[in-house]
């Protein structure tokens, strides 16, 4: 290794003052947060059938999910530049990787307790830990190569594609063509892109706007101060707030049992259209009404149930997937 890149590495921290603390960052984790509360309550009032909306299956709800994955992403990357922009407190990191790796690992054992057709097995905890360790090298290298691993994050799904990649230990790469069925889905990549973008949009703040005025930029007012103290305890709110949303809303059910929705939920607004398309096709073949609304309802269930609604909307379905779309029809058409 060159004396540069040596020059590069985070070194071990000294005993003197530590750099500033950046309030800005805590508060941008907080408005997350903020933002992650409103998604989960709206996927859970939808699981609970207590809305008509399907938020898994709108568009709108699905971008801004990943709206938020994003933000928490890019912040994991921007904190790794300016937790070691002062030396690299190796037992601090260490501390933190562990607490993250931890809580991933509840995530997944209480979602395959309460879903297991469905379970976390890498989500955004998942992510962050993994992430936290491979973004290390990255922080040695200039930026403008860890802007071209940026890019090349979020263009390799599109660019890899292996049978061998479909194996059940490799699909947290995210480079599978298989649907996957998961509460919470966060694969390596693209999302890897997210913390290597990060990394960047820090440096770039520390070098056009410089750490002494974003140490400036406090949360004097009492929201940012409260969305700084929520970013700097990000970790137990994220693990406890699912739960205490199912818990308040198990109660709301069991108190008010007719507030369940019994019928169809509404998902993307090209669902309606698509029944109907589906319905007038069938009939047109001799099917008999009733039954042709049965089948078309149901194929758009298992759709959205096998994360393939999206691409059957757009027509960018892979063998595996048309094949999968077959198989549902012919299953709703049995009515099974």
């Amino acid at each position: 290794m060159t004396s540069a890149a040596m020059a590069r590495l985070p070194q071990p921290i000294e005993a003197g003052p530590s750099p500033p603390r950046i309030a800005l960052v805590d508060v941008a984790r907080g408005a997350a947060l903020v933002a992650m509360f409103v998604y989960h309550f709206a996927w859970d009032l939808s699981f609970f059938r207590l809305i008509t909306t399907d938020i898994v299956a709108h568009a709108g709800w699905r971008w801004f999910a990943h709206g938020i994955a994003g933000s928490f992403l890019a912040l994991v990357g921007a904190s790794l530049v300016l937790a070691t922009r002062g030396g690299f407190d190796r037992a601090g990191y260490l501390r933190r990787l562990a607490l993250v790796a931890g809580a991933a690992a509840l995530v997944t054992a209480g979602t395959y307790f309460f879903m297991p057709d469905a379970y976390v097995f890498f989500g955004i905890l998942h992510h962050i830990a993994v992430a936290s360790v491979l973004a290390l090298p990255f922080l040695m290298l200039p930026t403008l190569a860890v802007a071209g691993g940026a890019i090349t994050a979020f263009a390799l799904p599109a660019l890899v594609g292996h049978p061998l990649l479909d194996a059940d230990l490799l699909l947290w790469l995210g480079l599978s063509d298989r649907p996957i069925r998961s509460g919470d889905f966060v694969p390596l990549f693209p999302w890897f892109g997210c913390v290597l973008g990060g990394i960047v949009a820090a440096r770039a703040a520390l070098a056009l706007i410089g750490e002494d005025k974003l140490a400036a930029i406090g949360a004097g007012s009492r929201p940012a101060a409260l969305l700084a103290t929520m970013g700097r305890h990000s970790l137990p709110i994220d693990l406890v707030h699912q739960p205490l949303f199912i818990a308040l809303l198990s109660a709301w059910i069991w108190l008010f049992p007719a507030a369940v929705h019994r019928g169809p939920l509404v998902g993307d607004p090209q669902t309606r259209p698509f029944v109907e398309a589906c319905v007038r096709t069938c009939i047109s073949n001799g099917q008999e009404p009733d039954l042709c609304r049965e089948a078309c309802a149901c194929t758009a269930d298992r759709l959205k149930s096998d994360n393939l609604w999206s691409q059957a909307l757009s027509g960018q379905l892979s063998t595996t997937e048309r094949a999968r779309v077959g198989e549902i029809a012919r299953i709703c058409t049995r009515g099974e």
